[in-house]
C-alpha cells in the first residue's frame, strides 16, 4: 500500500521514506508529460493555426450563407410561388365546375393568361418550391382532364405528397391515365399504390372499386373478390359499396 506525504509527515524508517521518494517521483513524472503534450499541442497550434482559421471561417461563412438563403431568397421565393398558384388555380376550379368552357379553361390554368403565370411557368420558374410541388400535381390532373394522358402520368410522377388525400389521388390519377391507354397491368399496380398510401374514407373505396374492376378485366377475380369484399366490410356508407354486392357475385363466378 503506497504511502502519501502529509503535512508534518515524516518517514518512521527507511521503507517509508523510499516510497515518498517513489511518489514524488512518479508525481514529478505525470507533471512532465502533461508539460510536453501541452506544448506539443501549443505548437501544432500555431504550426496550423491559419489551417484552423481557414476551416472555421468556412464554417461560419457556410452557416451565415444557408441562413441568408433561407431568409433573403428562399422564403420570399416561397411568398412569390404560392401567390402565383392561386391565379392558375382558380382557372383549374372553374373548369371542374363548368358545363361548356372545360377545356379552355384547363388550358388557362395550364399557360396561363393576363399576365399571369399557369401551372407549366410556376413548375419552371420556381423550381424547388412547395408551390412548383403543387403546380406538377394540379398540372397533372389538368392534363388528365384534357385526355393528355402521357403528359398526365409525367406530371403526377413528378409530384410528392406524404398527404392522405393529394398523395392517393396522384397515384390514382396516374392509375386512371394508364387505364385510359388501355395499360390495364400497369393501372392496376398504381391503383394499389394509391390504396396502401393511406386510408381513409374519400380515396380508399374509391380505388379499391377501380382497382376491382380492373382486377376483372384482367382476369384477376380473386384479387377483384377481395377488393370488392373490402368495401363491402370497412366502407359499407361509402358511395363504392352501392351495388358492390353484383360485383362480388361476378367476382365469385
Amino acid at each position: 500500500m503506497a504511502t502519501y506525504k502529509k503535512r508534518g509527515f515524516k518517514p518512521k524508517n527507511k521503507a517509508e521514506e523510499a516510497q515518498v521518494e517513489e511518489h514524488e517521483s512518479t508525481t514529478a513524472e505525470v507533471f512532465n508529460t502533461l508539460d510536453e503534450s501541452a506544448s506539443r499541442t501549443e505548437a501544432w497550434v500555431q504550426k496550423n493555426q491559419n489551417y484552423i482559421l481557414g476551416v472555421i471561417g468556412a464554417v461560419a461563412i457556410g452557416v451565415l450563407a444557408y441562413l441568408g438563403y433561407h431568409q433573403f431568397i428562399r422564403k420570399p421565393k416561397e411568398a412569390s410561388a404560392a401567390n402565383e398558384l392561386f391565379y392558375p388555380q382558380q382557372y383549374f376550379d372553374q373548369a371542374l365546375n363548368s358545363e361548356t368552357e372545360k377545356d379552355s379553361l384547363f388550358t388557362l390554368a395550364l399557360n396561363g393568361a393576363e399576365g399571369k403565370y399557369g401551372f407549366l411557368d410556376i413548375i419552371e420558374e420556381y423550381s424547388g418550391t412547395k408551390a412548383a410541388n403543387l403546380a406538377k400535381y394540379s398540372a397533372g390532373m389538368t392534363y388528365l382532364n384534357l385526355q393528355q394522358y402521357d403528359e398526365a402520368i409525367s406530371h403526377l410522377e413528378s409530384f410528392s405528397s406524404e398527404d392522405d388525400i393529394m398523395g392517393a389521388m396522384a397515384k390514382g390519377g396516374i392509375g386512371d391515365a394508364f387505364s385510359q391507354l388501355n395499360q390495364s397491368e400497369d393501372a392496376l399496380d398504381y391503383y394499389e399504390k394509391a390504396i396502401a398510401h393511406s386510408e381513409n374514407e374519400f380515396t380508399t373505396p374509391r380505388f379499391l372499386y377501380k382497382a376491382g374492376v380492373v382486377a376483372m378485366e384482367l382476369g384477376k377475380k380473386d384479387k377483384a373478390l377481395g377488393y370488392f369484399e373490402r368495401i363491402k366490410e370497412e366502407y359499407p356508407n361509402a358511395q363504392e359499396a352501392n351495388g358492390v354486392e353484383a360485383l362480388i357475385g361476378m367476382a365469385q363466378n
